[in-house]
C-alpha cells in the first residue's frame, strides 16, 4: 500500500454563548474527528472587559466564548484532557491571561504542563491595524509578547507563544507583498525584542525561533497564494540564518497554519463560498514544500451570521475527505521545477524584501505602526480593491457578474439558516461574574480543595501584578498568581491599563489617496454633485457624516472604505476610529452637528447598540437626523432595525460603495423634506 503523510491539524474556529455551551461544541466536534480545539473568545474577553463594562454590552458570547476567570476555563474544558489536545486560541492584547487561566486548569487536571501543545496567536501588530483587539500601546504590548515568549521557551517548550498573524491582513485589503512583508516585519520586531530582553541566553535563541509560528490567509487565487506561502518560507530561512545566525535548519522551519479567507465569503449566492473554500485549501495543501501544519475552515454562511454546528461540520468534512479519500498526501511536491511558479515565487520574494527594508528604514514594524504608514497602505489598497470589484474588473460570481439564480433551498428561510445567540445569556454571564466577585476569597471556593492561605487574595493578586508591571520583571508569574487567586479578565488588564495606558491606532483614513476618481459621466461625478446639490438646498458648506463604530467590534475595514468614498463625493467625514459607547457616539453626532450617522456592526451587538444610540439621539432633541447601519445583520434583525426608526440597512450584498453614499444623501434629503433628485437633475 502506498505510504501518505501525516495529514495537517484539522480545527474548527468555535465558542459562543457561555463556556457549558462551547464545551459541548467541542466534545462533539472531536467525536467528528476533529484533531486539534480553535477557540473563538467573545470580545469583552479579547479587550480585556468582564461581562458587565459598559462597552461589553450586546457583546457577551457574540463572536466566541465569554471567559471571565479560572470557573469559566475549568467549564470551558470540562472532560478534556489538556495534556492530549493541541489548543489554538485566537487571543491577543489578553494572551498572557488566557494562557494563564489554561495553565492552570491544566495543573489541575493533573497535567504535565511542560508537555502542553498548542498556539496563543498573540500578534498584537495586526491589532493596531485590522483586527481591533488592542488594548495596550506598542511598547508594553511587545513586553508582554516578550515576556510570554521567554516563560514559554523555558516551561511550556512544545508551546507556540506567538503566532505572527497574516491572516487578518488580507481581509484589510493587504496584496501577497504587504501580506509577507508585514508579517515578517513584525516577526523582526518580536525576536529582537526577545533577544534585547536578556531574558533568554544567546545559545538558546534557537528555541525561541523555533517555536516563532505563523497563521496565515488563503485566498481564491489559489496558484498565487501557494507561491505566497513558499516566498514566505523562503525569507523566514533568510531572515533565521542572516539576522539571527540560526544554524539548525529545524529551528528555521516556517511554520504555518490557515484560516482560509472569510473575506471572499458572500452573502448573495452563499453556496459558491463552498467551492471558493476548497480553491482557498488547495492553495496551502497541494505544495507539500509549503503545506500548512494546521488548517480550519469558515462555513458557507459565515457571512450571512453565526454558523450552526451543521455548518461546521460541513467544513471539517471538506478536509476529511481530501486528507483521506484523495491521494494528495502520497506525493512528494508536485509544483518542484515549475518554471512558472518559480518566476512568481522570485517577484513576490524580491518585492517583499524591498518593502521590510522600507520598513526598517522607519525603525520596524513598531514605528511604521505609530506613523500611520502601515494602517494607511492597508487602507489604500483596500479601497482599490473595492474599486476593482465596483468597475466590475475584479468579478465575483454571484455578486457583480451571473447574479440570476434559482431559489436556493439552503437560504430558504434565512432566520434559521445561522444560529442566534440568546440574548438571556448576556444577563446571566453578568450575573455570574457578580457573584464570583462576591465568593472567590471564601476559603473554600475552588469546589474544596484550596487551603487557607494557600494562595494570595484577588486585590493581593492584583496588588503584585501592577508592582511588577511598573518593574522589567517578566509578568507570567504574577498572572499566573491573579488566575490562581480568581482575578477576573477585566481586573487582570483594569490593573494593567493603569500602569501602561490605553491606544487608540491611526484610522489611516485621512492618508488614503482617492481610489475611485470622480470624471464626468462617472456615477462618483453624479453623487458629488448630489451631495454638493444638497448643500446647497440645505444652506451649509458641506454635508456632514458621523461614521461610528459602537460597541467592541474592531473590524473597521467597511466603516473605513465608506469613509473615504464619503470624503472623496464630498462630504466632511468624521471617523473617531473603534470602541466607542452609544453615548459617545450622540455626543459627537451632535457637537459635529452632522447630517447623517453612519453604524459599523459586524459582531452581532446591533440589537442592543443600534437602538440605543436612537434613544439617546430622540433625548438629545436631535430627531430629524437620519441613521443608517452596515454590518451582519440578518433580515429579520434588519426588518426591526427599521422598525425601530433607522433609515436604511446595508449588508455585505450591497457592495457598490458609491451607490451607498448616494442612498445616504437621499436620506439627508428625506429627512429634509426636499424632493429626491433625479440622476439626469443634477449632472446639468
Amino acid at each position: 500500500m502506498t505510504r501518505k503523510d501525516r495529514p495537517w491539524l484539522m480545527r474548527t474556529y468555535a465558542g459562543h454563548s457561555t463556556a457549558e455551551a462551547s464545551n459541548a461544541l467541542y466534545r462533539n466536534n472531536l467525536a467528528k474527528g476533529q484533531t486539534g480545539l480553535s477557540v473563538a473568545f467573545d470580545l469583552p474577553t479579547q479587550t480585556g472587559y468582564d461581562p458587565d463594562h459598559v462597552l461589553a454590552r450586546g457583546e457577551v458570547g457574540r463572536v466566541g466564548v465569554p471567559v471571565s476567570h479560572l470557573g469559566d476555563m475549568r467549564r470551558l474544558f470540562d472532560g478534556i484532557p489538556l495534556d492530549r489536545m493541541n489548543t489554538s486560541m485566537t487571543i491577543n492584547a489578553t494572551a498572557m491571561w488566557l494562557l494563564a487561566l489554561y495553565q492552570v486548569v491544566a495543573e489541575e487536571q493533573g497535567a504535565d504542563v511542560s508537555q502542553l501543545q498548542g498556539t496563543t496567536q498573540n500578534d498584537i501588530v495586526k491589532e493596531y491595524l485590522s483586527r481591533g483587539t488592542h488594548v495596550f500601546p506598542p511598547v508594553p504590548s511587545l513586553r508582554l509578547t516578550t515576556d510570554m515568549i521567554a516563560y514559554t521557551v523555558a516551561h511550556i517548550p512544545k508551546w507556540n507563544p506567538v503566532n505572527i498573524c497574516s491572516y487578518h491582513l488580507q481581509e484589510a485589503g493587504a496584496t501577497p507583498v504587504q501580506e509577507i512583508s508585514y508579517a515578517m516585519a513584525t516577526a523582526v520586531a518580536v525576536l529582537d525584542a526577545v533577544r534585547d530582553s536578556g531574558q533568554v541566553p544567546p545559545e538558546e535563541f534557537g528555541r525561541v525561533v523555533a517555536r516563532i509560528s505563523f497563521f496565515v490567509n488563503a485566498g481564491v487565487r489559489f496558484v498565487e497564494e501557494m507561491c505566497k506561502m513558499r516566498a514566505f518560507t523562503r525569507i523566514w530561512d533568510k531572515v533565521t540564518s542572516e539576522r539571527y545566525g540560526i544554524t539548525d535548519p529545524k529551528q528555521r522551519r516556517f511554520r504555518y497554519g490557515v484560516q482560509v479567507n472569510s473575506l471572499g465569503l458572500t452573502e448573495a449566492q452563499p453556496e459558491n463560498n463552498v467551492q471558493r473554500i476548497v480553491l482557498e485549501m488547495l492553495a496551502v495543501t497541494l505544495s507539500k514544500d509549503a503545506r500548512a501544519r494546521a488548517v480550519q475552515l469558515p462555513a458557507w454562511n459565515e457571512a450571512l451570521g453565526l454558523p450552526r454546528p451543521w455548518d461546521q461540520q460541513w467544513s471539517l468534512r471538506i478536509q476529511q475527505v481530501l486528507a483521506h479519500e484523495s491521494d494528495l498526501l502520497e506525493y512528494e511536491d508536485i509544483f518542484a521545477g515549475s518554471q512558472v511558479i518559480e518566476t512568481k515565487v522570485d517577484t513576490l520574494v524580491k518585492e517583499s524584501l524591498t518593502e521590510m527594508g522600507r520598513i526598517e528604514e522607519m525603525g520596524g514594524a513598531m514605528a511604521a505602526v505609530e506613523s500611520g504608514y502601515l494602517k494607511s497602505q492597508l487602507v489604500s489598497s483596500h479601497a482599490e480593491r473595492r474599486a476593482r470589484i465596483e468597475s466590475g474588473e475584479e468579478r465575483i460570481v454571484g455578486v457583480n457578474c451571473y447574479e440570476t439564480t434559482e431559489p436556493s433551498p439552503l437560504t430558504a428561510d434565512l432566520d434559521t439558516a445561522i444560529m442566534t445567540v440568546d440574548p438571556a445569556g448576556e444577563a446571566d454571564a453578568v450575573e455570574a461574574v457578580r457573584r464570583w466577585r462576591e465568593t472567590r476569597d471564601e476559603p473554600f471556593w475552588r469546589e474544596g480543595t484550596r487551603e487557607p492561605g494557600l494562595y494570595p487574595s484577588a486585590a493581593q493578586a492584583l496588588a503584585s501584578l501592577r508592582e511588577a508591571a511598573g518593574t522589567d520583571t517578566n509578568l507570567m508569574e504574577a498572572t499566573l498568581d491573579c488566575a490562581r487567586a480568581g482575578v477576573t479578565t477585566g481586573e487582570w488588564a483594569g490593573a494593567l491599563r493603569e500602569v501602561f495606558g490605553e491606544f487608540r491606532a491611526p484610522t489611516g483614513v485621512g492618508g488614503a489617496p482617492v481610489a475611485v476618481t470622480a470624471e464626468e459621466g462617472s456615477l462618483l461625478a453624479s453623487v458629488r454633485h448630489k451631495v454638493d446639490r444638497t448643500a446647497e438646498d440645505m444652506g451649509v458648506g458641506k454635508l456632514r457624516l458621523l461614521v461610528g463604530k459602537p460597541g467592541l467590534d474592531g473590524h473597521s475595514n467597511g466603516a473605513e472604505q465608506i469613509a473615504v468614498r464619503a470624503r472623496d463625493a464630498g462630504f466632511e467625514v468624521i471617523y473617531q476610529g473603534i470602541r466607542l459607547t452609544p453615548e459617545e457616539i450622540v455626543a459627537a453626532a451632535v457637537a459635529e452637528d452632522v447630517h447623517c450617522v453612519g453604524l459599523s456592526i459586524l459582531s452581532g451587538s446591533h440589537a442592543e447598540l443600534v437602538p440605543d444610540v436612537l434613544d439617546r439621539l430622540h433625548e438629545a432633541g436631535v430627531t430629524d437626523l437620519p441613521v443608517i447601519v452596515g454590518g451582519i445583520i440578518p433580515s429579520a434583525d434588519a426588518r426591526a432595525l427599521r422598525d425601530a426608526g433607522v433609515a436604511a440597512v446595508f449588508t455585505p450584498k450591497d457592495f457598490g460603495i458609491t451607490e451607498i453614499i448616494g442612498r445616504i444623501v437621499d436620506e439627508i434629503r428625506t429627512s429634509h423634506k426636499l424632493d429626491r433628485l433625479d440622476p439626469l437633475e443634477v449632472t446639468q
